[in-house]
């Protein structure tokens, strides 16, 4: 009813039209430059160092420098060219990318198969657990290896790198409750200057070793490969990093459309990217004492410092889109059901998708900090980098060939093919990172697991309590024919009970009646539904069926991308015989208290886990943005 899955022709969505493009896909794609391309961007600052001076480091031979430039090369063509500008963003749910979007449209393609969707619904929340490790790692590596060009421009500045790093994640983070709007504007235009930056001293360095570009071809990889052996296997690790950030482009799409993503990355981000390494590679040829930092050191010693300025505003931006990241998937994981309700600050009157979520910013900067002092350097980070990233790469290839056969309906051999494809890519990346798990890459694998933990749980918890609170539950139709038989004092205004469930009479209206034996004289049973589509439509918001006697069940639709605002909602719906006048309307909560218990469902520790998420969870008048004055609680006690 609300989806329709796209189909079109691949080839034709492969390669962007080449004509001019109009004054709003200008603007779209210069903020696509700045929001989306941040990550990846930064990556020219560590990946060619990594390689050639980290954990499973290889001689800056001339040979070995064309081999890897070649790897870099159809890393990102394979990788984020084809896999995901071309291919992954046309696994759209209306318009919306990003893991969230992803497990929702794998649960509407195996709707029948309940062991299949559980499968696939707990891969996909192992993806978005695995993005908060992501979410932390890189603003740490990305503006310590900015600061780090201090080392190179004033070696007596280096005691003083960690503090200046520090001091800019923390204003980071402190600023993110005033909202990015203000400053959102100067992202593109700065990004837009630092692949400037990238592609001249690319080209500059390209000019004194020109036969670098030869690294184009594969068989240099090829070579490389079988010259080294397992080593050459395990440089993969470092070679990801040149690709880390390409999943942002799957979930920013619905900010900016596939078109203004794809025009962006294939003639303005790729070019400059594939120019700054292969110039990287050019000055490593002709000077392999700048293994040490080859990004820095490509630039005359005149223009270190603004190099440095330039890269630490690029790196600040970078961060600032992850960070925007986790507050967007932790929003749709909430409005999804897989995560108690958190206080939400909306940052931005024209943008619904600008939020700020307190806990998760500070649950950040505590994860950051603590990685920025354990870890003390970018090449360290390095070593904890590209497990998250390479896990979630191998996810969203599962989950959206699921689509493509069951949605688009290829045929089983092309997805089979497809599939196996880019796992062994994936799986090549994945396997090449596993020894850094014991060098810091169990950071954001415990991370992951923890918060993977905590969405189940939460998920589990609260599919029990739904079915303990219906078993309990009165039938509706029988409870109105017994208040319309032997009707008790009614009083003006209008009732409102939240109810999950429209089978059954809430806990509230029973508690309500109990206690003050007086009814409303219009009574509504309210249920809140989110789809998994990102927005509903006004026209499908509400299903109003009146049930008799100033009984009405409001079934409230929203989008797990939409502000659930309720008397908003409400104010709106015709059905009910007159308009709704908030100053009249009472709504009546039911507040759970939780035991547990040894019943068939969860282990005794989740369920004391969920109890205990369900007593921080922030209030639900607050997130449906109901007036405090006009809300009455009533207590029920369950056993889960």
């Amino acid at each position: 009813m609300y989806w329709a899955a796209p189909h079109r022709d691949l080839m034709s969505s492969c390669v962007p039209s080449a004509s001019p493009p109009s004054g709003r896909l200008r603007i779209l794609i210069v903020g696509a430059m700045g929001v989306v391309y941040g990550d990846i961007g930064t990556s020219p600052l560590y990946a060619m160092k990594e390689t050639f001076s980290g954990l499973h480091a290889i001689a800056s031979t001339p040979d070995n420098v064309l081999g890897i430039l070649s790897l870099m090369f159809w890393a990102l063509t394979l990788v984020v060219s084809i896999k995901y500008a071309a291919f992954i963003l046309r696994a759209d749910n209306k318009g919306e990318g990003g893991i969230m979007a992803l497990i929702a449209l794998t649960q509407r393609a195996t709707s029948t198969n309940a062991q299949v969707r559980w499968l696939l619904a707990s891969l996909g929340l192992f993806g978005a657990a695995l993005f908060y490790g992501d979410s932390m790692l890189t603003p740490a590596i990305s503006v310590l290896s900015a600061v780090e060009g201090l080392k190179i421009a004033a070696p007596a500045l280096e005691p003083y790198v960690i503090p200046i790093a520090l001091g800019i994640l923390v204003a980071l983070f402190v600023f993110q409750r005033h909202g990015t709007a203000g400053v959102g504007a100067l992202f593109g235009p700065v990004m837009g200057v630092w692949f400037a930056t990238l592609a001249v001293l690319g080209i500059i360095n390209i000019a004194h070793f020109p036969t670098v570009l030869e690294a184009i071809n594969p068989a240099y990889a090829v070579e490389f490969f079988m010259h080294h052996g397992v080593a050459g296997f395990l440089v993969l690790g470092t070679v990801v990093l040149a690709i880390t950030g390409a999943e942002a482009l799957y979930a920013d799409m619905g900010h900016f459309g596939r078109k203004p993503l794809q025009l962006a990355w294939f003639f303005l981000v790729m070019p400059a990217l594939l120019l700054n390494y292969f110039g990287q590679g050019a000055l490593l040829i002709n000077d392999p004492t700048t293994v040490d930092n080859p990004f820095f050191l490509m630039a005359p010693d005149w223009a270190l410092y603004p190099m440095i300025a330039l890269a630490t505003a690029a790196t600040v931006i970078a961060s600032q889109a992850v960070i925007s990241g986790a507050f967007s998937v932790t929003r749709q994981a909430i409005q999804l059901g897989y995560a108690p309700r958190m206080e939400t600050l909306h940052t931005s009157d024209k943008a619904a998708g600008q939020i700020y979520i307190p806990f998760i910013n500070w649950s950040l900067l505590l994860g950051i900090i603590a990685l920025v002092i354990g870890f003390q350097s970018s090449s360290n980070l390095a070593a904890a980098y590209g497990i998250a990233v390479t896990g979630t790469m191998a996810i969203d290839t599962i989950l959206v060939f699921v689509v493509a056969r069951v949605l688009w309906r290829w045929h089983w051999a092309a997805t089979a093919v497809g599939m196996v494809f880019f796992l062994i890519i994936d799986l090549a990346f994945l396997g090449a990172n596993a020894p850094k798990i014991i060098h810091g890459g169990w950071f954001p694998l415990v991370t992951a697991i923890v918060i993977f933990t905590l969405l189940a749980t939460w998920k589990r918890g609260r599919d029990i309590l739904m079915l303990r609170l219906n078993t309990e539950a009165m039938e509706v139709v029988p409870f109105v024919a017994a208040i319309t038989a032997h009707p008790p004092l009614r009083v003006s205004g209008t009732a409102v009970f939240l109810t999950a469930s429209r089978r059954g009479v809430p806990h509230a209206m029973l508690h309500n009646l109990a206690h003050n034996k007086v009814l409303h004289e219009r009574v509504i049973f309210l249920t809140i539904v989110t789809e998994e589509i990102p927005y509903v439509p006004p026209a499908d918001r509400f299903q109003v069926e009146s049930l008799g006697n100033g009984f009405f069940s409001i079934l409230l639709h929203f989008g797990f991308k939409d502000n659930p605002d309720v008397p908003k909602a409400l104010a709106i719906c015709k059905p009910l015989g007159s308009e709704l006048n908030m100053l009249e309307t009472s709504f009546f909560f039911s507040r759970e208290t939780l035991i547990a218990t040894r019943l068939p469902g969860m282990a005794r520790w989740r369920e004391k886990l969920f109890i205990g998420m369900a007593r921080n969870a922030s209030s639900a008048m607050g997130f449906f943005k109901i007036p405090p004055n006009r809300v009455i609680e009533l207590g029920a006690q369950v056993e889960l």
